[in-house]
């Protein structure tokens, strides 16, 4: 099979929330642009323009097939030949921490300063990722339910899920496969036949809260509150809806859960009185009354599942989402026993890549998305975690992997990869984005002219500000490009 039909593809989708300042580098405070030069010309390309495969159906998985037996392992030298050009781009600055390997056998064909402690960015998620597989059954799904712990009690119970449909949920989709809708109606059919007149709501929200909720920070202290107030990443809470999530110059609400519970409130009104029902809702909110869990005895009165762990983590890798990667983090740590706040998410990810026996060397982490500064860790960390998963030692990070945004397509990397030379990789690289103001990286797959998949991590920490992210990002599509052009066997 050809590298260019290498991949069956998903359908397209358009980027949002975080990733928009992952891409554009728009954001305030510490994502703000610095000024941009007109990008350097690229070099002259050396190859035609890809074919992008025709997409499937909506729905439809994204699978590597496997690379020929016969494909053979770039040789280090001319690798690094190749590479040598695109790496001296003036785009990256003078600290460029690089890693490739060859992603049947996890041999490192090329590593340039990968040593060095830096700031990594989102391509820190990759790092989450594994700890979070660790703990997480990706099979499992969260449950958002209400209960009645006496007659005349509502109790809306959050269960982790901040991708709730506003009416009906999509069994297709990730963002919106639970509807609050459909609770609302699960919950109104119970009640109107209940005989009772009145019912009181509440929220319960003490699934995976942290310690000392309900006075939990929103969002650790490394990231900056302008960041939020300008919807570039969101309080991080367990209960929220998918249409509420962040947009540049749209924030979230502060308050995700409240902001659920008032509307579901407002659902059951409204279908009561559709009905023709006299049943009075009232909803009692207080930051008490949240932090007191229901009754395990209490009667479920409906329940709604979100899509399985496996496609969440994928969904906050594909947005790099800030605040879904943290939910996830926090959950996870909870499981395995921790207190479930920021800082302690933190140490739980580095605890769990210590056990799985990796070189902790030069990593320090103060949250899990990278988003706050005060940290940084290594591209050999990286390229070893990548490799190890791929190679299929790190079960269900490989998925996620698997799943990672496809080169002028989808996610993170919908619009770029679109000109030569860089599109010699469009439809095949595959990879995790990291932007903050100096600091550009790339971590992913990509399929080789020989039909090798390869593994790659690139990370520019300190960009020039004469020529700012629009520049570096460029750069970086230009390495993934040679990077896949190259015959090098």
């Amino acid at each position: 099979m050809g590298k260019r039909l290498a991949m069956t593809l998903a359908s397209l989708a358009l980027v949002g929330g975080y990733a928009a300042a992952d891409i554009y580098d728009v954001a305030p405070g510490i994502l703000t642009r610095t000024t941009v030069t007109p990008l350097p010309a690229p070099p002259a390309s050396g190859g035609p323009s890809p074919t992008f495969v025709p997409l499937p159906t909506a729905g439809a998985a994204t699978v590597l097939s496997e690379p020929p037996p016969d494909a053979p392992e770039p040789r280090a030298a001319k690798l690094a030949e190749r590479l040598k050009t695109a790496l001296a781009d003036p785009a990256l600055g003078p600290s460029v921490g690089v890693s490739v390997r060859d992603a049947v056998t996890g041999t490192e064909l090329y590593a340039r300063d990968t040593a060095t402690a830096r700031v990594v960015a989102s391509t820190q998620k990759i790092l989450t990722a594994a700890a979070v597989t660790q703990v997480l059954d990706p099979t499992q799904v969260m449950t958002t339910k209400v209960v009645s712990p006496e007659p005349g009690e509502l109790v809306l119970v959050a269960g982790g899920d901040t991708l709730l449909a506003r009416g009906a949920g999509d069994p297709e989709v990730t963002a919106g496969h639970a509807g609050l809708g459909d609770l609302a109606a699960q919950v109104t059919a119970r009640i109107a036949r209940s005989g009772a007149r009145s019912w009181r709501l509440r929220l319960d929200n003490t699934y995976a809260a942290g310690p000392g909720y309900p006075d939990t920070p929103a969002y650790p202290t490394g990231w900056n509150p302008a960041d939020v107030a300008a919807g570039y990443t969101q309080s991080v809470a367990m209960l929220g809806f998918a249409d509420q999530r962040p947009k540049p110059g749209k924030p979230s609400p502060s308050d995700p859960a409240g902001a659920v519970l008032a509307a579901f409130a407002d659902m059951v009104r409204a279908a009561l009185a559709k009905a023709g029902s006299e049943v009075e809702v009232t909803v009692s909110d207080t930051p008490k009354l949240r932090a007191t869990p229901v009754p395990a005895a209490a009667a479920e009165l409906g329940a709604v599942e979100s899509a399985p762990y496996r496609d969440v983590l994928a969904e906050a890798l594909d947005e790099s989402d800030n605040a879904l990667t943290e939910n996830l983090a926090r959950q996870a740590a909870v499981q395995a026993g921790e207190d479930g706040s920021f800082s302690g998410n933190a140490a739980f990810v580095t605890a769990q890549l210590r056990t799985l026996g990796f070189d902790l060397t030069g990593t320090t982490l103060t949250d899990t998305s990278g988003l706050a500064r005060g940290q940084h860790s290594t591209v050999a960390l990286l390229s070893a975690v990548t490799a190890k998963a791929v190679v299929g030692g790190l079960p269900g990070l490989d998925d996620a992997l698997g799943r990672l945004p496809v080169a002028g397509l989808d996610g993170t990397l919908y619009d770029r990869f679109r000109t030569e030379p860089a599109s010699q990789a469009a439809g095949l690289a595959r990879a995790k984005t990291g932007t903050l103001t100096g600091i550009s990286g790339l971590l992913g797959t990509t399929v080789d002219a020989d039909d090798r998949q390869l593994i790659f991590v690139i990370v520019a920490d300190q960009v020039p500000p004469s020529m700012g992210t629009l520049a570096a990002r460029a750069a970086l599509d230009r390495f993934v490009a040679a990077l896949t052009a190259c015959g090098c066997g």
